[in-house]
């Protein structure tokens, strides 16, 4: 009977984590892909969309907000506003009034807000009746700080972590539902956020650091001019111009060159020397194209690029897989899923090895 509870236990919290891929195809049906196959969500033609690993908010023909999770439809408003989603979230505004869709449940978060701004695990957002700045996070509401004078966002927002300053220059980090605090500075600090860690070169003790984990860790003794964050490590070139990778403590330095372009997001970092694109993905150093890509996306653990044809290729798993040789094809990143949209509106996608076709 335990294993019996615990499987269904299992199988109610998949529920609410559907994937979705959506698109518009040449019948102009609003339509998503998901096990291995294409699935209709609206017959009639909608009026735009916004979609994340786990959602898709669109206006459908009649102007109603609603929200599809991968396995229902769920009617948000009928009237018209703007929104916002991430992976996991749905914000919507009617006038100051703010709401949001999260897991399943609508609720309202403030009825004076101005500017917000969504990620994956939480929405910040001004409420003008305290002049302060919240964050919604694991379904509570908490306050950043309070301002007399004019509102501002914070500086440094990412996927789950955020650094601010308050009104009396004072530092802090929000991360998991906790505020932890960095010191008083009235410079400006240049905050390069990911998800679960952020680096900075810290004033105080003239060290580039890091926050990971509620602790806040030196990695040089000197300033770095160039780093940046990605899910769980930081990268920087070092004063010798040497491209480092850093994780649970531990550097790596991947180029000895100068590189000539480097990018970090989520879970990949790649960058350029000489005349080869390198990727470095599950810590394992990949030559993706010995040219630099007109175009790429990187999301979650993967890389889409437009390949030496003007097509897209991609990088899953530590091998470059060719979807189309079709120029000028868009493509997006949904979860596991590279979805390419061929000049015909036919929709190709790649998943798990295998590519699909409408």
């Amino acid at each position: 009977m335990k294993f019996i509870f615990l499987l269904f236990l299992f199988s109610q919290s998949v529920v609410f984590c559907q994937d979705v891929a959506p698109f518009i195809d040449f019948n102009n049906y609003f339509r998503s892909f998901k096990d291995e196959n294409f699935h209709q969500i609206e017959f009639q033609e909608i009026k735009g969309f916004k979609a994340g690993d786990e959602l898709v908010a669109y206006i459908d023909t009649r102007g109603n907000l609603r929200v599809y999770d991968g396995e229902k439809r769920t009617d948000v408003t009928p009237m018209t506003v703007e929104y916002q989603v991430s992976d996991h979230l749905l914000a919507y505004n009617i006038g100051p009034t703010l709401n949001c869709w999260d897991d399943g449940e609508l609720k309202t978060l403030t009825y004076f807000a101005r500017n917000y701004v969504v990620k994956d695990s939480f929405i910040v957002f001004e409420d003008t009746r305290f002049n302060s700045i919240n964050v919604y996070w694991n379904k509570n509401i908490t306050q950043l700080y309070q301002v007399t004078g004019d509102l501002y966002m914070p500086s440094a927002i990412g996927d789950n972590i955020l650094a601010f300053k308050d009104n009396g220059d004072f530092y802090k980090i929000f991360w998991q539902g906790q505020i932890f605090d960095l010191g008083v500075w009235n410079g400006n600090i240049d905050f390069k956020v990911g998800c679960d860690i952020l680096c900075f070169n810290d004033p105080t003790t003239r060290t580039f650091a890091l926050f990971e984990k509620g602790n806040f860790i030196d990695v040089e003794s000197f300033y770095m001019d160039k780093y940046k964050a990605g899910r769980g490590f930081i990268a920087y070139e070092d004063l010798n111009g040497n491209l480092i990778y850093c994780k649970d403590g531990k550097k790596e330095q991947l180029s000895n060159f100068s590189a000539t372009f480097w990018e970090v997001k989520d879970d990949i970092l790649i960058w350029k020397e000489n005349s080869f694109v390198f990727a470095y993905q599950n810590g394992v150093k990949v030559q993706v194209a010995n040219y630099q890509p007109e175009d790429y996306l990187i999301k979650n653990n993967i890389l889409a690029f437009r390949n030496i044809l003007g097509g897209v290729s991609a990088l899953v798993d530590g091998k470059i897989q060719e979807i189309t040789t079709q120029s000028n094809a868009e493509y997006e990143i949904y979860g596991n899923a590279v979805l390419v949209k061929l000049l015909n509106k036919t929709v190709l996608v790649y998943k798990n090895g295998k590519i699909f076709s409408t």
